[in-house]
């Protein structure tokens, strides 16, 4: 079967959209799509097709719809915030504790990262050689000015010029009693911080592209919910569920309490819920009571 619908002007798109059902003034709905596309734009209204039908559900408002989506685009500034905070804490752990153990361009020597294959390792120098080269960074600059017969970056210099994706390589691969002991800082073993790696990789790349999120499944980049005999709170009073946006955010707002105590991004999430009532919450997985979760509760993070 080969694709062939036709590429529609923003008026046909906006005639198109009427004819299923969607409620709007036309020329509202023009200026809307002209600014937001048509196929980005279908993922908020999604949810109010009927089944098995291109036509939507009656009484389904382009206000509605655009009210989803401003939403989603607030809640991912707000993780991305978030995201951002865990991550650079996280490199430092990882940085100072590697350098520490195998000097500042330990990370040369494929022997201090157990399990990466000689080609898996080389990949991972080379992309970090390639960041470095394409760098105008004044650090960067400075170093290989000052230092002429290095080539390579010192560790904690080379991970400011990591992507999420590589960092989270290298934890992969460090020794495991470094992973452990970055983990026991968090409270959590090392298997689940890396799934909780991998899952904030999963909806950082999410937020970079602009894409839909706030009722987005996780499919294999679930984070691991840590164990009820070791980790009630994450369990009772509220279970905290692992394949939808709330276990993510659940996972956020502990690493915050960690690593950016001051923070008030709990208020702001609860101000952004706030401000948008008619938002089905149950569709990001949040339980009915989610307040009552320990890990949402103000004392100090279980250690």
């Amino acid at each position: 079967m080969k694709y062939s619908k036709p590429p529609l002007t923003f008026p046909d798109q906006a005639d198109l959209l009427i004819k299923r059902g969607l409620i709007a003034d036309r020329n509202e709905l023009i200026h809307r799509l002209e600014s937001v596309s048509y196929y980005r734009l279908s993922a908020y209204w999604y949810t109010f097709r009927k089944k098995d039908s291109d036509d939507l559900k009656e009484g389904t408002t382009l206000d509605t719809v655009w009210e989803r989506y401003v939403f989603d685009r607030q809640l991912r500034l707000l993780v991305m915030d978030a995201i951002e905070r865990v991550e650079i804490a996280l490199r430092t752990q990882l940085v100072n504790r590697h350098s520490l153990r195998f000097g500042a361009l330990g990370y040369l020597d494929r022997n201090t990262l157990p399990g990466m294959s000689v080609d898996d390792h080389r990949f991972f120098l080379e992309t970090i050689r390639n960041e470095a080269r394409k760098s105008k960074e004044d650090f960067v600059v400075h170093y290989f000015g000052k230092y002429t017969s290095e080539t390579d970056l010192p560790l904690w210099m080379a991970c400011e010029l990591m992507t999420f994706g590589t960092m989270l390589t290298l934890f992969r691969h460090v020794d495991k009693s470094i992973k452990s002991s970055i983990a026991a800082e968090y409270g959590i073993a090392d298997v689940v911080l890396e799934s909780w790696l991998l899952s904030l990789n999963f909806v950082r790349n999410i937020c970079a592209h602009h894409a839909r999120l706030w009722n987005r499944g996780l499919g294999n980049k679930q984070p691991s919910i840590p164990r009820l005999n070791k980790h009630p709170e994450w369990h009772t009073p509220v279970a905290v569920p692992s394949d939808c946006i709330f276990g993510v955010m659940t996972v956020l707002y502990y690493m915050l309490r960690k690593v950016a105590p001051m923070s008030l991004w709990k208020d702001r999430l609860e101000k952004l819920l706030a401000g948008y009532p008619r938002i089905p919450l149950r569709f990001m997985g949040f339980p009915d009571k989610w307040k009552d979760c320990s890990i949402w509760q103000e004392k100090e993070p279980v250690a």
